[in-house]
């Protein structure tokens, strides 16, 4: 029975624009992505350059997490936490990696609707906990070098487990959000993406319909996530680098060594996600280039900064490969 003020007539209109526009969603069932490059001898070269970059930061993210797992040396928090940050590390590089490195070697792109989108869900899930962890581990640098009487009964083990719980369901969340935003989108026309990875803006520009309010939600989820973080980041270290003035030398150098490390790592992620989704909706040409470097080449410079100049993962490195 119809409601009132409203005629059956008024209601199929309304069940046939629902349908109409259910149809439109799905009338794309693949998207075909255009690279970083089309021309077949830059092609070749890509493959070989991000096949060894991708083979090295396995190994090094791997060697890290054994390393901090079965030394006993390497048993405090700040270790736990580069265990982690290592294998992420390695899952979020391998969710970018293995498309680009196959796409140059084909001249194929194409990819389906599905995949395009458990790639965005994955990519910007496990983005989003390595940010979140990067600002767990300079909550715990503040601790050890501002409270460090307080530092083990504060970082506890059953802490660092619920920090480290925290991260994954921010994460989570975080990509659950982006991936409810692009499932309403209409895709009706072009499905060429002018990118090597299913992302937000590449996507948006490609929906059928007015995407100015969704843009905004991105640039608050995405952009304020990473522009929070980062600014709480840079406050972090500012008390500490005003506390480390009552430690002495030896404790000034090994800690600016730590947090020199540490705040290297952060620069090198949080710069190019900041210029990717802090400004409005649209696709620049050097959106490519900011996914390589915090996507593929931030994850394999990580294991490097923070072991060339710590001698104690060095040192269980060491030991790792003479048992």
């Amino acid at each position: 029975m119809a409601e009132e003020g409203v005629t059956p007539r008024q209601h199929c209109t309304c069940i046939l624009r629902v349908l109409w526009m259910m149809e439109i969603s799905h009338n794309i069932t693949e998207f075909f992505m255009l690279g970083l490059s089309q021309k077949p001898e830059i092609q070749r070269v890509l493959f070989v350059v991000f096949l060894i970059i991708y083979v090295v930061t396995v190994c090094g993210n791997m060697l890290i997490v054994v390393t901090t797992t079965s030394s006993p040396t390497l048993a405090s928090p700040m270790y736990f936490f580069l265990a982690n940050l290592s294998f992420i590390d390695t899952c979020y590089s391998s969710s970018m990696a293995p498309k680009l490195i196959a796409d140059s070697l084909y001249e194929g792109r194409a990819i389906s609707y599905e995949s395009c989108m458990t790639q965005l869900f994955g990519a910007h899930f496990l983005g989003g906990v390595e940010i979140l962890l990067l600002t767990v581990m300079t909550y715990d640098r503040y601790v050890a070098i501002c409270k460090p009487l307080h530092y083990t009964v504060i970082m506890t083990r059953h802490l660092c487990a619920l920090l480290v719980g925290m991260t994954w369901l921010g994460g989570f969340l975080h990509s659950l959000v982006q991936l409810l935003l692009v499932f309403q989108l209409p895709f009706c026309g072009s499905n060429i993406i002018n990118h090597f990875v299913c992302d937000l803006y590449p996507l948006l520009e490609l929906a059928c319909t007015n995407t100015y309010i969704i843009g905004l939600l991105v640039v608050a989820n995405s952009g304020m996530i990473c522009l929070l973080n980062f600014l709480l980041l840079a406050a972090s270290y500012i008390v500490i680098l005003h506390s480390l003035r009552s430690h002495s030398e030896e404790g000034r150098r090994k800690a600016l060594s730590t947090c020199g490390a540490h705040f290297t790592v952060v620069a090198l992620f949080f710069v190019p996600c900041l210029f990717t989704y802090m400004r409005p909706s649209s696709t620049c040409p050097l959106d490519k280039h900011m996914a390589v470097f915090y996507g593929i080449l931030t994850p394999m410079l990580n294991p490097l900064i923070y072991t060339l100049r710590n001698e104690e993962v060095k040192n269980a490195m060491k030991k790792l490969f003479t048992q």
